[in-house]
């Protein structure tokens, strides 16, 4: 059982895409002159990343040869899962036939890449097809491996254990918050790299104003732990998001890092850092009645073990590029993008439709003969619509150097009713029609 009002909402969310629609249509009449060539190019997975690219190409080429490498029948809208687990859309909202949003040139191989071969220019499919290629374009995205954290996997979506980031596992999310009468709400942030690194925060802030509204707050204590020592990286989105925890009454435990999960005791073991000692951890157990977790995540195995990624590192598993050309630093006919990549803080949508053209712009230059001087650049842009509680979003943006960027004519780090509108109705309606058409 949704929150009232999911009827209105799908209508709202139906006629923002109308409307969207209708112009991106308008707009996807206007095409500059397409390139010819008999190149052949590669797109290893089908997700945000990889539709948007493959639109592109397909907008800038004529007749082009371009496969598509995914597994999936279905494409999510992965932002959307905060808004399942939150009750106000049904998982059904955001999931949708992968073959809509194919354009008609790309021939698409269903099926999993599972060896990347750089040197002979070839991936391999799960069924053994190879697939040779002139320009290879990496867009895997992350898996989830909920195996690696000791006592978590065969636990989720029972046993208090929860996550938002399966539109299944969001569903389950809904039905415990929904139905929680008290006790302890624990909600944990990794120190690993993520798909949105603010979703932890989001779910939380929504969980406390639920518990409120079913009257259920005063014998519930809310708790965030976190390997970090405050809310956000940045200045001003930390206070402002100090002052959310603090008016929902949530408990801040930082530099606590989930080692561990203790099903069967509803206990959860944290690493947890010396405060002047950052090197010297001790454990801690807390209890539960409710934990929110983030399963671990990383590269595709293909990635891992190919010649693109790190070999050992901080970054090992996952792939290089020059953060800025997203071309990859040894191999000049391979480009990356999205989540599988080992640029910083850029693990959201909002940053991959600003990394597609320029990639798609930096690869037609490749193949051109172009030299690196006519390359755009990706300076980090990324945006994170932070929601801190129902009706209010704060749209944090900012770029490799971590400063405060603002799309709008007003002071970005302001929770508004404005940017909720944009988060539940826009946003969704751009992504659909705009970024994998290869038009925003």
């Amino acid at each position: 059982m949704l929150l009232p009002g999911a009827r209105r909402r799908q209508a709202l969310a139906r006629a923002a895409e109308l409307a969207l629609q209708a112009g991106f249509a308008l707009a996807a009449r206007r095409r500059t002159a397409p390139v010819r060539t008999a190149a052949r190019f590669v797109i290893v997975g089908g997700g945000t990343a990889g539709l948007t690219v493959a639109a592109r190409l397909c907008r800038a080429l004529e007749a082009p040869r371009l496969t598509l490498i995914e597994p999936s029948c279905r494409h999510l809208y992965q932002p959307g899962q905060t808004l399942v687990a939150a009750g106000l859309f049904a998982k059904a909202h955001f999931v949708r036939p992968q073959r809509h949003y194919l354009p008609r040139a790309v021939t698409w191989l269903q099926d999993r890449a599972v060896l990347i071969d750089p040197e002979r220019q070839v991936v391999v499919t799960g069924n053994g097809t190879p697939v040779p290629y002139d320009f290879l374009v990496v867009a895997t995205g992350v898996e989830l491996h909920p195996e690696q954290l000791p006592g978590l996997e065969g636990h989720l979506g029972r046993d208090g254990l929860c996550t938002i980031y399966t539109p299944e596992q969001a569903e389950q999310t809904w039905h415990m918050l929904s139905s929680f009468q008290g006790g302890t709400a624990l909600f944990t942030q990794p120190a690993t790299p993520i798909k949105c690194g603010g979703a932890p925060q989001k779910i939380m802030y929504l969980a406390a104003d639920l518990f409120r509204r079913h009257g259920v707050h005063r014998r519930t204590q809310v708790i965030f732990a976190t390997p970090g020592e405050r809310l956000f990286g940045i200045d001003a989105y930390a206070r402002t998001l100090a002052g959310v925890a603090a008016r929902k009454g949530v408990v801040c435990a930082f530099r606590h890092r989930l080692v561990e999960v203790r099903a069967a005791q509803r206990q959860a073991v944290f690493a947890v850092a010396d405060e002047h000692h950052p090197t010297s951890e001790r454990h801690e157990v807390l209890s539960y009645d409710l934990l929110h977790l983030v399963p671990p995540m990383s590269p595709p195995a293909a990635v891992q073990q190919s010649p693109l990624a790190h070999a050992s590192g901080p970054q090992q598993g996952w792939l290089q590029v020059d953060r800025h050309t997203l071309q990859h630093p040894r191999y000049a006919n391979v480009f990356a993008l999205g989540d599988v990549i080992d640029a910083p803080g850029t693990k959201t949508g909002a940053a991959v439709r600003k990394q597609a053209p320029v990639l798609v712009h930096n690869l037609l230059a490749t193949l051109q003969g172009q030299d690196a001087s006519r390359f755009r650049r990706y300076h980090g842009y990324t945006s994170c619509p932070l929601i801190t509680g129902y009706g209010r979003v704060m749209l944090a943006e900012f770029d490799y150097d971590l400063r405060p960027l603002s799309t709008f004519p007003w002071d970005p780090a302001r929770p508004r009713r404005s940017m909720w509108l944009l988060k539940l109705y826009l946003l969704p309606a751009l992504y659909w029609h705009g970024m994998l058409r290869g038009l925003a």
